[in-house]
């Protein structure tokens, strides 16, 4: 409980952080719509925020070890609490993708940050109360970011000012936190060949859930703009996916489990589209049905990265978890900076009710994929899996953490360093 109670701090910034973070995405896109931006160009911000995650997770470890985690926190802290105040000075469409680039490094880093800082300060014993918790901070704190909207309103500017406030409060838990600076991460080897051999569905897996929900996350809100909703109700609409996302994780991982990884993909990857045709045909005529297809949405989709993971760690050989961690967040970005720019594009040309088309089609081509590859591939025994981990976010530190708590083992290429 000592444990716990030293680490307040730590979750605290981490909650006002995702506030933040939960916050920004769908405002943005909202006051984008408001401005009279594109759909292209909403996209093209999507896209501009993962690309900066992308590039931020290949280089923000680097600064970590150079500086430390409380250097490297309130540097990046301060960064996205700049940009977010500087979409203010200039309501300009690639402005504002250039900000989202920044904002997209620097929340990649500051999960980095975090989630290291939690895995070097926590032992086994506490390990799993410490990730649940972590876990529903995340989705608390995220949710009610969401619901500040329809308190607040996008008219002006006053909830990007609020959304600067908490992305800089997340610097006053770390910075009078009674904790010393932990050891910085180590250095892990990075090789993506590598990782697409360990398993192919997996790494294809990735890229299609950061296409998929990186379209979600940032262009859902002009999907449900557009079909008359009001600030409150899209709120309610991404608020709807997330908590989906949060219910159907665990019994999906204990499925996958008992059941075999690449089962529950195509059941869960299917469910997924079916989800998607639905609010592409029906989520229009009918309010109740848009919340309840984006809360199946979620269901189905939030948890795919997880099992994907889960998927290639059965297929990993030891010393490979560090590297297979970091080479599967980076397929995902890599999905995730096309995603968003596709969507808004199919949406522009073809109507609203396309957006969730095209998402099905992404959803049904890996139902496809790994259909076939369950064809030329044996799956691993039920004795050589290992356990579900539920993954909200997609940091290497937090999946070291979380395979720890399940092990209570430290991967051999951590303790070869």
């Amino acid at each position: 409980m000592r444990a716990l109670t030293s680490l307040f701090p730590l979750l605290l910034a981490a909650g006002v952080l995702l506030a933040g973070n939960g916050l920004q995405g769908t405002l943005i896109t909202l006051r984008a719509e408001a401005e009279r931006f594109s759909p292209e160009l909403i996209g093209a911000m999507g896209t501009g925020y993962f690309a900066g995650f992308m590039l931020s997770t290949l280089i923000s470890a680097k600064m970590v070890r150079a500086v430390g985690h409380i250097r490297a926190f309130s540097a990046l802290a301060a960064i996205v609490a700049a940009g977010m105040l500087a979409f203010i000075l200039w309501v300009n469409p690639y402005w504002w993708i250039a900000l989202r680039f920044v904002a997209g490094f620097g929340f990649a880093g500051l999960f980095m940050v975090i989630e290291s800082w939690l895995n070097d300060s926590t032992d086994n014993t506490d390990r799993g109360k410490v990730l649940s918790i972590y876990r529903i901070v995340d989705l608390g704190f995220v949710t009610g970011g969401q619901l500040l909207l329809p308190l607040i309103g996008i008219d002006g500017f006053v909830l990007f000012i609020v959304t600067a406030m908490f992305l800089g409060l997340s610097l006053v838990p770390i910075s009078l936190g009674d904790r010393t600076n932990p050891k910085p991460p180590k250095a892990a080897k990075f090789d993506l060949a590598v990782v697409w051999k360990i398993s192919p569905i997996a790494c294809l897996g990735c890229i299609v859930i950061g296409m998929t929900n990186s379209s979600f996350r940032l262009v859902g809100p002009l999907f449900a703009s557009r079909l008359g909703l009001d600030t409150a109700n899209v709120a309610y609409f991404m608020s709807m996916g997330i908590i989906g996302g949060a219910v159907l994780q665990y019994p999906l991982g204990w499925m996958s489990d008992q059941f075999g990884r690449r089962k529950i993909l195509v059941g869960t990857t299917f469910g997924a589209t079916m989800a998607g045709l639905f609010l592409s045909l029906f989520a229009s005529s009918d309010q109740t049905a848009l919340l309840a297809g984006a809360f199946a949405f979620g269901a189905f989709s939030l948890p795919l990265y997880s099992l994907s993971a889960a998927h290639a760690n059965d297929r990993a050989g030891e010393g490979q978890y560090v590297l297979l961690a970091s080479g599967l967040m980076f397929f995902f970005s890599l999905g995730a900076t096309v995603g968003p720019t596709v969507a808004a594009s199919v949406m522009a040309r073809f109507g609203t009710s396309a957006f969730f088309t095209y998402i099905s089609i992404i959803h049904g081509s890996f139902v496809i994929a790994t259909l076939w590859r369950m064809f030329v591939s044996a799956s691993p025994s039920q004795e050589a899996r290992s356990k579900f981990t539920m993954l909200l976010r997609t940091s290497p530190a937090l999946f070291k953490m979380a395979r720890k708590t399940k092990t209570g083992l430290v991967d051999k290429s951590e303790r070869d360093h």
